[in-house]
Formats: structure tokens, C-alpha cells, sequence
């Protein structure tokens, strides 16, 4: 088992960053001129997710890791690794921001004004995002986003909480809790690079942290998986 861990860790630290990189590049140059380069990117990003996760799921069934290892159970509130402080605020703070996005998501679909300030900030992101033309555009790319979102939310859980975490403290267990969720996050933010360096790399990383203490806190990813669906979710809405 611990040759396999090896390997996802260094496949998670240097092919996703690297080859994602290059690969979001080409992208933006193709998606000028080809109109399914969206549709075949969203793709080729469902299997490129699944393909590590199945992996990681194979490891559960072959071997002495248990999916309780990897955050698959059922959330039960545990102050104690991280403190009552730093637990409570990360899960206040996570709360919050599954209103935020609810509010939103509902707000969309059910009030003109809000569906008027979605539309007003996408086109202001296809201006100045670097991710803007990730974004979907068409009927058909909102539809498949719909599964980019969920794929991402739910195997980006399994891989980068739940595995990482687990992995980072089986290999290295003199390491301190906190070095652990700064490493995991690190390597979540590297993934992310493509994204730009603030809004990818290091946005990316200071959302991992809280990711990390909302599932040290309730021993789950299975809310993580929500939330995180949520928030890709939200970037398909505006006209």
C-alpha cells in the first residue's frame, strides 16, 4: 500500500500542476477557433478526476485503508484534534458560506435582481478572469457543467481531503496536524495553478485549510462533497 500512496502523492504534487497547466493553455487557444473544445475539456477534466479517485476507492476494497480513513462516514462533531476555537469558527464560517451560495442559487432561479447581478459579474469576469473562458456558455456546456461540478465536488473531496490527509499523516507521522493541513492544502493549490497564481494558486489553498478543518472537525467529507458542488455549481449561473 505504501508504494501506491508514493505514487497518487507524487502524481497529485507534479502531473495535475504541470500537465494541467500546459493542458489549460492549449485549451484557451483552441476554444477560439473550435466549439466543442469546452464540451471535450469538461470531459477529459470528469475522467482525469475519476481516474485517481477509482484508484484511491480500489485501495479501500484491496488493502487495510478503510473508507473511515478517507472521510467516508457519517459526520460526528469532534472538537478535540483542532480545539473548540478553531473548530467552531471553521464550521461558522463554512456555514456561512453554504447560505451565501444557497442564497444565490435559489435567488437565481427566483428573483430578477439577483439573476441581474450574477449576469453583470459573469461578464465582468469574461473581461478579467483567467478562468473566464473555462465558463459555460451555451445550453450544452451548462448542462455538462452540471457534472464537471458534481465530479469535482465529490473526487476532489475523496483525493485532496480525505486521501491527502490521510496519506500525508500514514507517511509522516511525526508531522504536526497543522503541517499536515498546510502540505495538503499546498498540493489542493498547486492543482489550481492553471487558475493563476492569487486566484488559483493561493485563493485555492486558503479555501483547502478551511476545507481541511471543516473535515477534522466533523470527521466527514460527505458535507465537504455538497459544499464544494455548490460552489462550482454557482459558476455556471448568468445569461
Amino acid at each position: 500500500m505504501d508504494i501506491v500512496i508514493w505514487i497518487l502523492l507524487l502524481f497529485l504534487l507534479f502531473y495535475e500542476p504541470i500537465f494541467g497547466y500546459f493542458d489549460f493553455q492549449r485549451f484557451k487557444q483552441k476554444v477560439k477557433t473550435d466549439h466543442k473544445a469546452r464540451l471535450n475539456y469538461y470531459n477529459n477534466t470528469i475522467i482525469g478526476l475519476w481516474v485517481p479517485t477509482i484508484t484511491i476507492l480500489l485501495l479501500t476494497i484491496f488493502t487495510e485503508l478503510t473508507f473511515e480513513e478517507i472521510g467516508i462516514s457519517i459526520p460526528n462533531l469532534n472538537t478535540e484534534p483542532l480545539g473548540k476555537a478553531v473548530t467552531y469558527t471553521g464550521l461558522g464560517i463554512g456555514l456561512l458560506y453554504l447560505l451565501f451560495v444557497l442564497y444565490f442559487i435559489i435567488g437565481f432561479n427566483f428573483s430578477d435582481k439577483i439573476k441581474k447581478e450574477l449576469t453583470k459579474k459573469k461578464k465582468e469576469d469574461w473581461e478579467k478572469s483567467v478562468i473566464a473562458p473555462l465558463l459555460p456558455v451555451t445550453e450544452s456546456e451548462k448542462k455538462r457543467w452540471n457534472y464537471v461540478s458534481l465530479t469535482a465536488g465529490l473526487t476532489e473531496e475523496v483525493i485532496y481531503r480525505g486521501f491527502t490527509l490521510f496519506a500525508l499523516a500514514y507517511l509522516f507521522p511525526n508531522l504536526s496536524i497543522w503541517v499536515i493541513i498546510v502540505l495538503s492544502s499546498f498540493i489542493f493549490g498547486l492543482a489550481h495553478t492553471y487558475q493563476g497564481f492569487l486566484m488559483g494558486f493561493v485563493r485555492t489553498s486558503v479555501f483547502a485549510i478551511l476545507f481541511c478543518i471543516l473535515y477534522i472537525g466533523l470527521g466527514s467529507i460527505l458535507p465537504l462533497i455538497l459544499l464544494h458542488f455548490l460552489l462550482d455549481y454557482i459558476a455556471k449561473l448568468g445569461e
